[in-house]
């Protein structure tokens, strides 16, 4: 894993939640590689970062991708879930309300507009 995060290397002497934003991301993807899941689940893993974080952050995600590791991303960063993704599903208050590629969604206006604030 150190190998995959090497940012967790110069903070191995550190407890976890003494670690910044970023590095408790990696440590959180880390320990759950670790165990070899079928399924990754990844809840909002922009949220809090600033945004260089956020670009190593999915450059793990995508090398992740390249090695067919199957993931669901929740995330409301709308455009950085789209460029990921090869699924997409919009939810609104349990309902799936859209369903399709990342090319789709971007071509349904209706969707777009009502759902992530986009187009008009």
């Amino acid at each position: 894993m150190l190998e995959r995060f090497p940012k967790l290397r110069e903070v191995l002497d550190r407890k976890g939640r003494l670690l910044s934003g970023g590095e408790q991301q990696m440590l959180a993807i880390a320990r759950a590689l670790v165990t070899g899941p079928d399924l990754l689940l990844l809840d909002e893993p922009s949220q809090g970062l600033a945004p260089l974080v956020v670009e190593a952050v999915v450059g793990t995600i995508r090398e992740l991708k390249k090695e067919r590791v199957s993931m669901l991303l929740v995330e409301q960063n709308a455009e950085m879930a789209l460029q990921l993704a090869d699924r997409v599903y919009v939810i609104d208050h349990g309902t799936i309300v859209f369903e399709g590629t990342p090319a789709h969604l971007r071509a349904d206006r209706q969707v777009t507009t009502t759902y992530l604030g986009v187009g008009g």
